[in-house]
């Protein structure tokens, strides 16, 4: 006879830890069980993360445990990229970074800041916490068989994998998750098709490396991301720990084909060609673990079908450039058990719920594609996708050149029906600003700026609704929606909009903007990061045209720099 549980999860990685442990969390009760092929520890690749997934620990409850393992905290990203050989900085911190005790509390800083983890220890940390918090977890033991009726499941066999002891047995849930990595086992099984939307085709080479110098240190632990260009790909240095770091080789396929070469050959290259690189790594010992890995972006047609959903890399995939793997599959991962949690209420509608979180998360991976291929496009050096950034910004029925359709994919086209998260997703609007000042060697104007008077444009909009995940409630907000572009009423977005409705005048809606963050100290401690984050929401409204800008020369203009 069949087992039982409520939820059975496919994979102990960091997707399927977070959709266990939220469960867990806002709905004790439900039996939960977490089946992984491989015994933890074991390698990973995907170290770095952004600071949306440290809010993802929180509230998972366990980022108190990743800080006390002393992992390197991610201050941001530095570049050499373009037409450049200078290095340029991504900052998750509008001030610098302090200096703190550590293990530290996710607050301040510490709340704007990741990690860069050794996945090897990451992953046993998220999947002991799990088990810590009432999930059944069994190590080495992975599904074999799908039992369905259509677009159903009805029950899944599971034996032990090889090398280790068990009996096989039927595991009947009501509701399946997969987050088994690139392997998307009930993705396969259940028929769901994978997009590649992109024309470009990247290879991975890595190795770890002891006592690496770091190239910033920065604080208590603090340090950055560094990313650099070459003629034929880049490489990426990331410590992970004290004394471990992950450097990595990425180039486009053809290259590594046309060059004779094996992957290793072509990363010992590419070591000795980094000047930076060679600097930091003369007097440290390679662990001689070489891998490799296809670098290809995709996405699944759908995440999820009548009692089962997809998450992680099962949902698909985004280029490292910006250091999104993780960060989408744990934000990704809450929204998936919010979903459950919300079907298990029955008080919202369950197509609305699957869709939304089908949607919005789809959203997020093939924004990020987009914008790695923008990435590559704007880079100098990588010439296949040149033209790409114009072709995508077409598909959404804009007529723009390169350097614009640049601009509205690191704006508007990354509002979308999740802009409350996006900011944490990605560094927000003023990093785009910088991306674009890099890459083009002009500066991209900020039309708040350019221009002093502003009004709402809400001219051919509908009403809608769209999913606010929060405290462990999907929550249906207001929104409007025009021309397939999603204004969710929440937020900053509320904010601005209700300012702007009330106020033309760009002077007064700063002061308007100062007034209502430094009114209430107890909400907004420091208010300079909410200002700064309604005055980037301003811009992307005006970007994506639900405000218009336009300029009396007779009235002050912003100072912006």
């Amino acid at each position: 006879m069949a087992q039982e549980c409520d939820v059975l999860v496919i994979g102990g990685g960091p997707a399927g830890t977070t959709v266990g442990a939220l469960l867990k969390r806002y709905q004790p009760s439900l039996r939960v069980l977490i089946v992984e092929r491989e015994a933890f520890p074991r390698q990973h690749i995907g170290e770095s993360q952004l600071s949306a997934v440290c809010r993802v620990l929180n509230e998972m409850g366990v980022w108190d445990k990743v800080e006390a393992a002393g992992f390197p905290v991610k201050i941001g990203s530095a570049y050499r990229w373009g037409t450049t050989d200078e290095l340029w900085h991504v900052n998750f911190l509008p001030d610098e970074f302090k200096e703190e005790p550590r293990p530290g509390r996710f607050a301040g800083q510490r709340a704007l800041t990741a990690f860069q983890v050794d996945r090897s220890i990451y992953d046993k940390i998220l999947l002991d916490h799990a088990r810590d918090v009432g999930c059944e977890v069994r190590e080495q033991t992975q599904a074999v068989e799908v039992h369905k009726d259509g677009d159903r499941i009805e029950s899944i066999g599971i034996c032990p994998a090889k090398g280790s002891e068990g009996e096989p047995e039927t595991i009947a849930a009501r509701y399946y998750v997969d987050a088994s990595g690139q392997s998307a086992y009930l993705q396969r099984e259940m028929g769901v098709s994978v997009d590649s939307p992109t024309s470009l085709r990247n290879v991975a080479f890595w190795d770890y490396w002891q006592n690496a110098e770091w190239a910033y240190s920065v604080g208590n632990g603090g340090t950055r991301a560094l990313i650099l260009s070459l003629g034929w790909g880049w490489v990426w240095f990331i410590p992970i720990t004290s004394t471990r770091t992950s450097i990595g080789l990425v180039t486009p396929a053809s290259y590594y084909k046309d060059s004779k070469k094996t992957g290793e050959e072509l990363y010992l290259r590419a070591l000795a060609e980094e000047p930076r690189v060679s600097q930091l790594i003369r007097n440290a010992q390679r662990e001689n673990i070489f891998q490799a890995t296809k670098d290809w972006s995709y996405i699944a047609d759908r995440l999820y079908g009548e009692n089962w959903f997809l998450v992680g890399d099962t949902c698909g995939f985004a280029d490292p450039i910006l250091s999104a793997g993780m960060t989408l599959a744990q934000v990704g991962a809450r929204k998936a058990a919010y979903t459950i949690l919300e079907l298990e209420r029955k008080e919202l509608d369950a197509k609305w719920l699957k869709s939304e979180y089908n949607d919005s998360h789809r959203a997020n991976i093939r924004q990020h594609i987009q914008f790695a291929d923008y990435w590559y496009a704007a880079n100098g050096r990588f010439t296949e996708l040149r033209e790409y950034c114009a072709e995508l910004a077409k598909e959404a029925g804009l007529d723009l050149s390169p350097h614009r359709a640049f601009q509205w994919i690191g704006t508007g086209g990354f509002a979308g029906d999740t802009i409350a998260e996006i900011g944490a997703l990605w560094a927000g609007f003023e990093t785009t600003r910088n991306v674009i000042k890099q890459f083009s060697g002009s500066p991209m104007t900020w039309q708040i700026g350019k221009n002093n008077r502003f009004c709402l444009n809400l001219d051919g909009s509908k009403p809608g609704k769209v999913a606010v995940y929060r405290g462990g409630r999907v929550m249906p907000v207001q929104c409007l929606r025009r021309e397939g572009k999603i204004l969710p009423m929440v937020g900053q977005n509320e904010f601005v909009c209700s300012v702007v409705g009330q106020v033309s005048d760009a002077n007064e809606i700063v002061r308007q903007f100062r007034r209502f963050f430094g009114s209430n100290p107890q909400k907004f401690p420091k208010p300079e990061i909410p200002f700064r984050m309604a005055i980037e929401a301003w811009e992307t409204l005006i970007a994506e045209g639900w405000i218009t800008a336009s300029e009396n020369p007779d009235e002050p203009f912003l100072n912006l720099v």
